[in-house]
């Protein structure tokens, strides 16, 4: 937090005392109309009105005040980080000359449009160094894409045509060669317009539990303007019935009644739902509404792809198993020649291995002829000294071997199906007509997932592996992920189906997706993570969209949704029990000259009405600041059970918020006192 956000969130307290944006929080509202009140009744002081000493009403409206401008702080400060990022955003986003194309075909005729002028539909060509200027799927070519405006990273993109990595946006650089691309947005309702009306806090809508608190909080402050309503009757009733002076003058009781309402939590309250907001955004995640991040944090099952997910989404080689005969350096070495030209992250595996195990570094050399891998033959290698190595798919090498004269070993069909039971894929390798062995390609497990799944456990959270495996594989990588459900030969339909059925069993369901495919699912489940590399239709179904679109960040907003919740609810036990704390320090001083049994229940031993008072008012302002950085920050997560967390945080919520106001208000009624300013 740097000193220029600061000095914007000190100038927007001020603006925001506007009463149209004040009466926005009905409880900090009462705080605003009663620093206006006081600040009348102090007024009315030098016409010769006198309902308390000035000085003292001063201080008190001069303290509200400063309760309104200290909420407003709370607020503003919480928007500060949207705000810059805003900034940045439309620094990105400018009108550019967008060179439009009638075709594919025609691309070299472009014809010159403002990228204001452009609508759904609309071809445009964009070359290396250039702005893409408007929302699109690329529909033609391939190019590297410089996302750095949007996601923070310089590290460039690829966007191709065809398949879930399409969609560009605008206001992104094309780093490299030359693409077609089809407009899906209109002019000033792209991806970055929306991305800055939701880091602003523009399109912020209140979210139903935050809707309802709300309503809590409003109910609790009207009993509270009944209760201070009833004390001055009883006062007035008591003090002439005495004939003494009523101790509770207007000033002590709007002053009371500010210290009684949930002030805490209203001035707060916002800002939680902000800084939960901007911490998803800063971890490169925009959610389309804050109903997503509060369902995030109720989410009781996860659907997790597998690839990219739960494994790296490559199949790396794992093993070198030969046949009977065969030594295991001789299938290593001919693997190695048969993977030289294999550009493939399976093929770089398999020189690693080789590398690894037996320090075998084989490079091309002009006399190898490689065989390229073909979609029919399912097979590559190499030409060398008259020998053909071969390495492919285990039936089709089976076919390659009969067809030469070769002998298919039974054994090679047996390590393959083993491989197989266990989730892998076989290569079988062959020289000429006779089979060397089997190369192991494994699913490879990412590091850390057993024990981020354990984590999802203790929270409650079910996981549900999704992949197009079949379920002896799909099972296998199950087990030694150690998700707690999967679904294998997964097809739209089926995931749209499992999410349904959980969702009627009472669930609320999470999944991530990127493609057109999983839009329907997306569209059922409560938070559905897009991925920005994904296509339009699957951003459109998300209510969230990953910038990184890392798979993996499903957890991680889970987290965020989680301590959201966790923050309003421990503010709001901390608010309560501050209200309860506070009443019983403040009536026994302020009546106990018209009761003086009240004595007993002054367990402070505050020195006047009067210091009970401007100590609890002055309490009731310095909280709200104390509380800035843990609204901002958000309440400590940790993976436990609900019971677990609910029994901590009343603990230290409730119970902290009992005594601290006790210690707090009477420090600064000594304070005051010592001063000599009561």
């Amino acid at each position: 937090m740097n000193a220029s956000m600061i000095e914007r969130a000190v100038k927007d307290s001020f603006v925001k005392l506007n009463p149209k944006i004040q009466i926005e929080n009905p409880v900090m509202f009462l705080v605003y109309l009663s620093a206006i009140a006081t600040t009348v009744l102090w007024i009315a002081t030098f016409f010769g009105w006198h309902d308390a000493s000035a000085g003292y009403t001063l201080a008190v409206a001069i303290l509200l005040w400063f309760t309104c401008l200290f909420a407003n702080f709370a607020q503003a400060i919480a928007e500060g980080r949207g705000k810059a990022q805003a900034d940045a955003l439309r620094a990105a986003k400018k009108e550019i000359t967008a060179l439009k194309v009638p075709s594919i075909e025609e691309r070299d005729h472009p014809i010159e449009v403002a990228s204001t002028d452009l609508h759904p539909g609309d071809l445009v060509i964009v070359s290396a160094g250039q702005q893409i200027p408007a929302d699109g799927d690329v529909v033609f070519g391939a190019a590297s894409v410089d996302e750095s405006a949007i996601t923070g990273e310089s590290a460039p993109v690829i966007r191709e045509a065809g398949g879930d990595r399409c969609a560009v946006t605008g206001g992104t650089t094309v780093l490299s060669d030359t693409i077609v691309i089809q407009v899906t947005s209109e002019p000033g309702h792209g991806f970055l317009e929306k991305m800055i009306a939701m880091v602003e806090g523009a399109a912020r809508k209140k979210t139903p539990n935050e809707i309802a608190l709300e309503i809590f909080l409003i109910a609790l402050t009207i009993i509270f303007v009944l209760v201070v309503i009833a004390l001055y009757c009883y006062s007035l009733f008591s003090a002439n019935a005495a004939h003494k002076a009523n101790p509770a003058s207007l000033t002590t009781l709007i002053a009371l009644l500010v210290c009684l309402a949930p002030t805490t939590i209203g001035a707060l309250l916002s800002a939680i739902g902000i800084a939960g907001m901007s911490r998803l955004n800063q971890a490169n995640v925009m959610a389309m509404s804050g109903r997503a991040i509060e369902a995030a944090g109720d989410v009781d099952v996860l659907l997790l792809d597998k690839t990219g997910t739960i494994t790296f989404g490559n199949r790396q080689a794992s093993a070198f198993l030969p046949v009977d005969g065969i030594e295991e350096m001789e299938l290593a070495q001919a693997a190695v020649l048969s993977s030289l030209a294999d550009e493939t992250p399976e093929g770089r595996s398999v020189l690693v291995l080789a590398r690894e195990k037996y320090g075998l570094d084989q490079q091309p050399s002009e006399e190898m002829e490689f065989i390229p891998f073909s979609a029919l033959t399912r097979m590559s290698g190499v030409k060398l000294n008259g020998h053909s190595i071969q390495k492919g798919a285990t039936d089709s090498v089976k076919d390659y071997i009969e067809k030469n004269g070769g002998r298919w070993p039974e054994q090679c069909s047996n390590l393959a199906d083993e491989i197989a039971k266990t989730g892998g894929t076989p290569l079988v390798v062959a020289n000429d007509s006779r089979v060397l062995g089997v190369i192991h390609l494994k699913d490879v497990i990412k590091p850390g997932v057993q024990e981020k799944f354990g984590e999802m456990r203790k929270m409650g959270i079910k996981t549900v592996m999704i992949t197009g495996d079949n379920p002896l594989t799909a099972a296998a990588i199950a087990a030694e992920a150690g998700v707690d459900d999967f679904l294998a030969q997964a097809t739209p339909e089926s995931k749209l189906e499992m999410i349904r059925t959980y969702q009627k069993q009472g669930h609320l369901v999470a999944m991530t997706g990127d493609g057109t495919n999983d839009a329907p699912a997306l569209a059922q489940a409560d938070v559905a993570v897009a991925m920005n590399t994904g296509t339009q239709a699957a951003k459109e179904a998300g209510n969230m969209v990953d910038l990184d679109s890392s798979p993996t960040k499903l957890t991680e907003v889970v987290r965020i949704g989680k301590q959201l919740l966790m923050t309003r609810g421990a503010l709001t036990t901390f608010s309560i029990a501050n209200d309860a704390a506070k009443y019983f320090a403040i009536i026994p001083a302020l009546f106990v000259s018209l009761y003086p049994g009240l004595e007993a229940l002054n367990i402070m031993h505050l020195h006047s009405a009067q210091s009970a008072i401007l100590s609890a008012v002055i309490y009731n302002a310095l909280i709200i600041v104390a509380l800035i950085p843990l609204a901002l920050k958000g309440v400590k997560y940790q993976e436990c059970s609900a019971s677990r967390l609910l029994s901590r945080n009343l603990l230290i919520y409730g119970v902290g918020g009992m005594v601290v106001p006790f210690l707090a208000i009477k420090v600064i009624d000594l304070i005051l006192v010592g001063c000599h300013l009561v």
